[in-house]
Order: C-alpha cells, then sequence, then structure tokens
C-alpha cells in the first residue's frame, strides 16, 4: 500500500496546484492512480459515492492547517538537535543549550525561513516539562540584542532584549505551563510558556564583519540553565539529544499525521481546543492517536488531505492575503507573531514563511514580489528601490533589505552580499540626497557597485525589507515604502 499511496499523495498534490490539466488528465486516463481517481470523481460525475472518506478529507485538511506547525517544528526541532551538518551556519546543539552562529548567515543555510544577514543568531530548543529554565545574559551596552520566546504552534509568549527588559544583565526564568514553585531572588519570572517544548530565538546586531568577534564574546556569556543547576558553582548542564523523531511522508504517507499525534501528546493544546480536537479526532487526529487503525477509506483522505494541505499552505502564502498591501509591500497586520486561533495565517503566514515572526512593535519584515507594476519581479530584470531624501525606513534600531530566492533562502552570488541596509559601508548618495538600491542578477553599471543588492539568476525570487524596532508610523503603515520600479 506504501507506494501506491506515495504515489497518490503526490499526485493529489499535482492536482491541487494544477486543477484545470488534472481535470483533463483524468478524462483522458481512466486508469489513474486510484486514489487520484477517487479525488477527482465527483468532479467529474456530480456523484459523491464515498461520503466518509470525503468528510474525513475536509476534516483532514483542517486538521493539517491547525497541526502544520507541530509538524514543521518536530522536524526543526529532531533537524537542530541531533543532525550535525554545517555547525557554524546550522543550529545543531543539545535540548537546554545554545547553539551560536559563528558567522554571518550565507548562502551556504539552505534550511529555508527567510534568514537574516545582519545579526549573529543563538538558537536553543528548551525543554520546560519538569522545570524553568533560566536564560542568562551580560550587560549589552547599546547593542541591539533580542531573544524570541517562542511556543511549540510558532506563536510569541514574550521576549528579552534591548526593547523589553533592557540592556542590563539579567537572569531571566522560562516557566512551563504546569510549574508551581518559587525562583531564585534576583530572577525575573517572564510569562507562562504555553508548551513545555519552546524555540528561543536569540539575534544579536553585527556591525560588519570586524565585529563578529566581539558579539562571539559576548554570546559565550549567554546560558540556559534548568532550576535545579541554577546557582551552583561549576554546575555543567547535561547534554541531551532525546527528541521525538518525526515520521517523513517520503517514507511513510501517513508520517506527517503520526507525528502531529505524538507532538500533540508531547505538547497538550489549550483547553478551549476540546471541541475541535473532538471532532479530529473522528478521523484519528489527537494527542496519541493512532491513524492506522482508521479505516482505509480515512487513511486514503488523510494521506491526500496532507499533500495538498501544503500546497494550500504556500498558495495562502504567496497570495498575501494575510497583509495590508502598500506600492506591492506586505505590511503585517497587528496579529503577526502571535496568531493564535487564527490557524491559517498561523502555519503559514508564521511557521511556513520564517518559522517564527516577530512582533511587529520588534520587527516589521516587509515582504515583495511584485514591481511597481503589480507583475512578479523576475530573475532577467533590472529593478531600483528608491528612498527620497530623509524618507529612509524610520527604525530605533536598524534596517536592511534582503532578497530571497523560491526556497526562501538567502541567493547564491559571486559578490557574497545578501544584503543592504543603515550600517552597509561605501554606499553612493544620489545627487537629492536620496538612496536607490540596484536589485539584478549581474553587477549593474560601474560606479553602482556598492548599491547592488544581487538577485536570483534563474526562478522566482521576492525581498524583505526588515525594520527592527519600527516607529509607529511603520507599524500602522502611514510611512510609505516606494515601490520596486522595473528599469530595464
Amino acid at each position: 500500500m506504501t507506494a501506491v499511496a506515495l504515489t497518490a499523495a503526490r499526485a493529489a498534490r499535482h492536482a491541487a496546484l494544477h486543477p484545470k490539466s488534472t481535470i483533463d488528465r483524468a478524462r483522458r486516463l481512466p486508469d489513474i492512480v486510484p486514489a487520484l481517481g477517487q479525488a477527482v470523481k465527483p468532479i467529474l460525475t456530480g456523484r459523491m459515492d464515498d461520503w466518509h472518506g470525503e468528510y474525513a478529507y475536509t476534516l483532514g485538511e483542517q486538521a493539517f492547517v491547525y497541526g502544520f506547525p507541530y509538524i514543521y517544528n518536530a522536524r526543526l526541532r529532531h533537524d537542530w538537535v541531533t543532525q550535525a551538518r554545517s555547525p557554524s551556519t546550522v543550529p545543531y546543539a543539545p535540548v537546554n543549550h545554545f547553539w551560536h552562529a559563528e558567522q554571518l548567515l550565507d548562502a551556504t543555510y539552505r534550511d529555508g525561513g527567510c534568514p537574516n544577514n545582519d545579526t549573529l543568531y543563538s538558537v536553543a530548543w528548551v525543554n520546560l516539562g519538569s522545570e524553568p529554565v533560566i536564560l542568562s545574559h551580560p550587560d549589552m551596552g547599546d547593542r541591539y540584542f533580542t531573544f524570541e520566546l517562542v511556543g511549540i504552534t510558532s506563536d510569541n509568549f514574550g521576549y528579552v532584549g534591548q526593547r523589553t527588559t533592557g540592556p542590563a544583565a539579567g537572569d531571566f526564568a522560562l516557566v512551563g505551563p504546569q510549574w508551581r514553585g518559587d525562583l531564585p531572588a534576583g530572577t525575573r519570572r517572564l510569562s507562562d510558556a504555553p508548551s513545555p517544548w519552546v524555540l528561543v530565538l536569540g539575534r544579536t546586531l553585527v556591525n560588519g564583519p570586524d565585529d563578529v568577534p566581539r558579539v562571539r564574546e559576548l554570546q559565550k556569556q549567554y546560558r540556559l540553565t534548568p532550576l535545579s543547576l541554577f546557582g551552583k558553582p561549576n554546575a555543567k548542564v547535561p547534554e541531551s539529544r532525546d527528541v521525538l523523531t518525526p515520521v517523513p511522508a517520503e517514507e511513510d504517507p501517513l508520517g506527517p499525521w503520526k507525528t502531529l499525534n505524538a507532538m500533540l501528546a508531547e505538547n497538550p493544546p489549550p483547553s478551549h481546543h476540546h471541541v475541535l480536537l473532538q471532532q479530529f479526532a473522528q478521523i484519528g487526529i489527537g494527542p496519541g492517536l493512532d491513524v492506522e487503525v482508521q479505516p482505509e477509506a480515512v487513511r486514503r483522505s488523510l494521506i491526500r488531505a496532507a499533500a495538498v494541505g501544503e500546497a494550500l499552505l504556500e498558495r495562502q502564502m504567496a497570495s498575501g492575503d494575510w497583509a495590508h498591501l502598500v506600492h506591492g509591500w506586505r505590511y503585517p497586520p497587528a496579529q503577526m507573531g502571535r496568531f493564535g486561533d487564527d490557524f491559517l495565517k498561523r502555519a503559514a503566514d508564521q511557521s511556513l514563511l520564517g518559522i517564527a515572526a516577530n512582533d511587529p512593535a520588534e520587527a516589521v519584515y516587509l515582504l515583495n514580489f511584485d514591481d511597481a507594476d503589480g507583475n512578479k519581479l523576475a530573475c532577467e530584470g533590472r529593478y531600483a528601490l528608491h528612498f527620497p531624501r530623509g524618507a529612509l525606513p524610520p527604525v530605533d534600531a536598524f534596517w536592511s533589505l534582503t532578497a530571497y530566492g523560491e526556497d526562501r533562502n538567502l541567493i547564491p552570488n559571486r559578490a557574497d552580499r545578501y544584503s543592504l541596509g543603515d550600517r552597509s559601508t561605501g554606499l553612493r548618495w544620489d545627487a537629492d540626497g536620496g538612496l536607490t538600491i540596484h536589485l539584478q542578477s549581474q553587477p549593474p553599471d560601474q560606479g553602482e557597485e556598492a548599491n547592488w543588492l544581487p538577485t536570483a539568476r534563474e526562478g522566482t525570487w521576492f525581498v524583505a525589507l526588515r525594520m527592527y524596532r519600527p516607529r509607529p508610523e511603520v507599524i500602522d503603515a502611514s510611512w510609505e515604502c516606494p515601490a520596486l520600479a522595473r528599469v530595464a
């Protein structure tokens, strides 16, 4: 069954992305993969023979949207805790230990998530199931830094950093949802985490390559200490890499659902989701349930729902439905970073797009996929972004512009340049005092290289304008970023 089901899953995903061609093909090929034939039969005939399977499919789509962050984070956690790939650029550390980037990320990092090229990351998967963990940092002076605290569903539940807790050295308690007790004097309790497992995404600003060693010294002083070891001299935090192993869909078409059920058992959903989980339980989806005991029609429909589900999220994210559009730039809603019970946006526009998303007060990322005329950014095109004099992005920390390929990774280029911003050296200013950035795959004309941001040589691409500690006019979109003008 597995090989046939896997073929069916791939076919179902193609059907979601290319519905007309799928219908035409189904009419020409009556012996098409049985699962796909079952999927399109109601479209062709107007008849519903297998109501059980169709109901399982529609409910499965909702369950996939609801559960996608759990599935995605299971894979990321497993990869970042257990798989040593490129330790200087890809997270790899035991549970309750920081991994620190040793250099600014470049195109060798291929885990997606639209990484920045402005800060050194400090990343940790933290288990709060048995006791709190204390996050400590030294005095940071006037340097921008932040530790974004993210629950297993990709929603933020707090911050430690320049904006929220200040630059002074401190000890901050990360507390799980079930813990009760007293904390040591001098520690600061943050909002309780919504799940036993959380992700800490630290970012420390780097002011150019020569500044990397200074940031690395600060990173060495970042600490994560379980409460039972806090304050004990020379205490060594155990190095555990014991995390749930997700089941890849490539090996088992029901794998995403098995992973989801295990993750829901490990990270119980909030109590107000009880009615929703009761519905999902009808098709074997829920904490600790077993999809293998479901009827064949239900299993087949769940395979289809998972295959189509991710394509659905991709399409929703790319549509920009979640954003306020200004000159092609997608301004995030106020709920960004904490979409909560808006499960579609939580899955597509938080988890899938960026692993997690900052609260707008911390950072606003404006995405743009189109030029000033509404056409998709083309690999052969040459574009210009012109900020008039006095109209640069208004921020209290920093801003930068980064280009990404369709896989949401940085774009390889011979110049080894991945962003331009307020800390870029050698920028050439326009005669009127404004700033023009050139976006294209090939080097621009002589004299304009300093303002060149390389773009993709093939395929689609997009840009992100990051603004850290943005001013109110960014958050409410009264500051309008200029359009990307195609110049050739």
